[in-house]
């Protein structure tokens, strides 16, 4: 059960997690109870851990209700720049706690449930995470929802609301086994169903040409239900809407074209339309061409456009009707950013609005489009890039297909007229490929149809502009931008680490919360030996803490006194889940050759979720955890070494280890990962780095310094040098006869012996066909891991690397990111205004002609 707050506790009044005072408890005591009872539960004897949580969750989103109401009313009148940020993924995770701390109410909510018997943790661990991205890219979709309302945006999320999230990941025999995610089935207390706001989205048909031009006539029409969930700013009162569409059936659909009486089937048919928002699909960083998955794109983007211009026209004071008629203005009223190619539909949708329903010429239609819409990028690897065959989109969306064919002609002929004699080119920079079957490229079409284009790390950012889209930036080069990705130090430190968070705040004030460059000011404190065991101290509760955790849960008793040395993310062979574990062997096989040596003891814990059919990942998975069983078994091992393998990694379960690790990897090879989100996580709450010069690594090495990051292997121009020489694995294995062995146990099944040749594979991959050079920067990897392990033998100098790690890790707050975007790509000026709350008047000029009159 959590600890109630001690005298000192309650004295200090206010802290970065809220306000404790006798009004807030009893308060919120009262609302606790009102709702148990509104939930039927007469007797509190009979009432599940579950009822509990809900009478929680309902009595803290009381307090969201009133702010959220007041914001939505207050851009209303004011009329701001609206940001909206479409994306097919938001990894939320969990909302209660974030809720409790962005609210102020964390230390009052406490108090107030230990005060009626219960544990808060045990409440919040009921709560399903919201589990609806695959990874890096939905869960910065979360973070930068949370970053635009503390900065006071007038900013939407848009997405779909899957009924079911990420695959559940179970781990049985090794092997990765998915199970549904039915996230909604006990339902979700943090939604509001908009039906008063639902569309009409069409699909199939054909286009008709007629006098006053082309008309997409006899469509299938599938409605769009929109649920709203607020986010909240921190201690602001501001309180923006995320916004995700569910696909319904019309009454009729299907009925009309059943007048035979088959009346069944079509109800049953109705699944169809309904089954776009049934399921997210598992794939990150791969493209897998669906109908389906088309179909979500598409459905997201015609929704919320619909929804943009509705509010659009509606925005202004004192009126209900539709006063804007006129599109002059749209860019300076709304701006859009596109998360990836995945809502790139919204382009020729934006334009078949303007010139099919809104009768604008094609021209300045264009220019509002571009104006309007920008585009970030959040891979190089080619094979996650969107092209989609012309045949399915004309199949799905025949007047869009015209459309992208008249964009492409007007900028091929813009092409042609700068670079007349270049063939190669013009090929290059069209929209639809034509090798083989003839494809649409989202990418070059979301950077035709956008004012801004921008990667997500220095490094990458480069990549891009002079390598995947070097025609695109010499023909535009001021379009090309950087905005290197950030994480909310909301939950990536109050939340999921309290300790080291108030640890900081007695030392450099609360304000860093909302200015995470202030951490800078901890430097002048690596020196101080109080401090040093502070922050030691918290990591060490929080590895005790993790520990405790994993014998509950997977019956395996770890050693907290042992480094934590994790690495979890998706399961991809450029993240080199391969090269860690080919150090797992090694290290296995140096205890195993000197069992009297004093090694430093690691615990190994490696965790994420492989795509249901990749099958690569998914052996990686199987060797991972098949080299786990032979050492975690080996009595000569003992606790000098453990290696275990996290089941269902998800918002939740990081929110557990991030806190808990001494070493962070971060191990793709160089010039693949576009930014990485993880390693600014780990870097806040004080674990070291061990990384290649890749993505946001290269940004941590710069802040912190070099010799404060664990850097190895090659860099990118080493990479392209070694692709032109060409990459031989076996000149490796032969040169290096620790690596020699490991591969050799692999080939000859040691780790497998009820089936030797089980990672045949494995090794054939990494011999004939590894495109990350697993085996060129092994030698590197394992030295640079020595020089941790040397570390890590003196606590207090890794503790003081520690404290400098924490203190450069300002940077990378997402606030800094969206603060970026603000200024440089949407045109809006982030305010620290604080919204009156609820329970205060509003100062708000005209109060009784907006009254009453939220705009969704």
């Amino acid at each position: 059960m959590a600890k109630p707050l001690t005298d000192q506790e309650k004295r200090k009044q206010i802290s970065i997690r809220g306000i404790v005072g006798v009004e807030n408890v009893a308060e919120l005591k009262k609302g606790f109870n009102r709702h148990l009872h509104f939930t039927l539960v007469k007797d509190r004897n009979v009432a599940t851990v579950r009822d509990y949580y809900f009478a929680l969750a309902h009595t803290v989103r009381d307090h969201l209700v009133g702010r959220w109401i007041r914001t939505q009313q207050y851009y209303y009148e004011k009329d701001p720049k609206r940001t909206y940020y479409l994306s097919l993924e938001f990894y939320m995770g969990r909302t209660l706690q974030n809720t409790m701390i962005n609210l102020g109410l964390q230390n009052a909510c406490d108090e107030a449930i230990y005060q009626l018997g219960l544990d808060i943790e045990e409440l919040e661990e009921m709560e399903e995470d919201a589990g609806l991205g695959n990874g890096g890219l939905g869960r910065l979709a979360a973070c930068f929802l949370d970053s635009m309302a503390t900065l006071g945006l007038a900013a939407y999320g848009y997405g779909i609301r899957y009924e079911y999230g990420i695959f559940n990941q179970k781990i049985k025999d090794g092997w990765q086994i998915e199970e549904a995610d039915d996230w909604l089935r006990h339902g979700n207390p943090w939604e509001k169903a908009r039906p008063e706001f639902m569309l009409p989205v069409h699909f199939y048909g054909r286009v008709e040409s007629t006098k006053t031009g082309p008309r997409w006539v006899d469509t299938q029409v599938v409605l769009a239900m929109p649920y709203d969930t607020p986010v909240p700013g921190y201690m602001n009162n501001t309180v923006n809407t995320m916004r995700l569409w569910s696909a319904r059936a019309p009454n009729d659909f299907n009925l009309r074209d059943f007048n035979v009486g088959d009346y069944i089937q079509a109800v049953l048919d109705r699944n169809l339309a309904e089954n776009i928002s049934r399921v997210l699909y598992p794939n990150d960083n791969f493209f897998e061409g669906k109908e389906l998955r088309l179909k979500q794109e598409y459905f997201v983007v015609a929704a919320s456009l619909q929804d943009i211009i509705r509010r659009f026209k509606a925005s202004k004071l004192g009126c209900r009707d539709s006063v804007r008629t006129a599109f002059d203005s749209f860019p300076d009223k709304v701006a859009i950013q596109l998360n990836d190619t995945h809502p790139a539909l919204g382009i020729p949708e934006l334009m078949r609005i303007f010139l099919d329903i809104e009768k604008l010429p094609w021209d300045k239609a264009w220019e509002i489009t571009k104006k309007t819409f920008a585009y970030t990028n959040h891979t190089v690897l080619p094979e996650a890039l969107e092209r989609w065959p012309v045949d399915l989109v004309e199949k799905l969306l025949p007047r869009h297909l015209q459309i992208i064919y008249e964009i492409n002609q007007k900028h091929l002929d813009k092409i042609s007229s700068l670079f007349p004699e270049d063939l190669g080119r013009i090929r290059r920079m069209s929209l639809i490929e034509e090798d083989g079957v003839k494809r649409i490229n989202m990418a070059h079409l979301c950077i035709v149809g956008s004012h801004a284009v921008n990667g997500v790390a220095k490094i990458h950012s480069d990549i891009v502009k002079n390598e995947v889209f070097k025609d695109f930036s010499e023909l535009e080069p001021n379009k090309f931008q950087n905005k290197t990705n950030g994480i909310t130090p909301r939950r990536w430190l109050l939340l999921c680490n309290p300790g080291l968070a108030e640890l900081i705040a007695e030392k450099i004030g609360e304000d860093y919360v909302k200015d995470l460059s202030q951490l800078t000011q901890l430097k002048k404190f690596v020196d101080d030996n109080s401090f040093i065991r502070d922050i030691s101290k918290a990591k060490e509760e929080n590895k005790l803490k993790f520990a405790q955790f994993l014998e509950k849960e997977y019956r395996m008793k770890i050693n907290p006194a042992s480094m934590f040395d994790v690495h979890v993310k998706r399961i991809h062979e450029y993240k080199r889940q391969l090269l860690n574990c080919l150090h797992i062997i090694t290290m296995y096989n140096r205890i195993k050759a000197n069992p009297s040596k004093n090694f430093v003891p690691r615990t190994v814990i490696i965790g994420g979720k492989a795509a249901p059919g990749y099958h690569m990942a998914k052996m990686i998975i199987k060797l991972i955890t098949s080299v786990g069983d032979i050492v975690n078994n080996d009595p000569a091992v003992g606790n000098k070494l453990k290696v275990l393998y996290l089941e269902n990694y998800r918002v939740s379960l990081a929110e557990k280890v991030i806190p808990a690790t001494d070493l962070s990897e971060q191990i793709s090879t160089a010039g693949t990962e576009a930014s990485g989100t993880g390693n600014m996580k780990f870097m806040l709450n004080g674990a070291l780095t061990i990384g290649t010069m890749d993505g946001a690594n290269v940004e941590m090495a710069e802040e912190a310094g070099e010799e404060n990051i664990f850097i190895f292997g090659m860099r990118v121009e080493d990479v392209a040098e070694l692709d032109k020489k060409g990459y031989n694995a076996q000149e490796y294995y032969e040169k290096l006869p620790e690596l020699k062995k490991v591969i050799d146990q692999i080939k000859s099944g040691f780790f497998s012996p009820a089936k030797p040749d089980l990672f045949k594979e494995i090794v054939n991959m990494l011999f004939n066909h590894d495109r990350f050079k697993v085996f060129a920067d092994y030698e590197a990897y394992i030295k640079c891991q020595e020089k941790v392990s040397d570390l890590y033998k003196t606590p207090k100098e890794w503790t003081k690397m520690v404290i400098k790690n924490i203190a450069a890790s300002g940077k990378f707050s997402s606030d800094r990111t969206i603060k970026e975007y603000a200024l440089d790509i949407w045109g809006v000026e982030p305010s620290d205004l604080k919204i009156p709350p609820p329970n205060e008047p509003r100062d708000v000029a005209d109060d009784a002609g907006a009254a009453g009159k939220a705009k969704a």
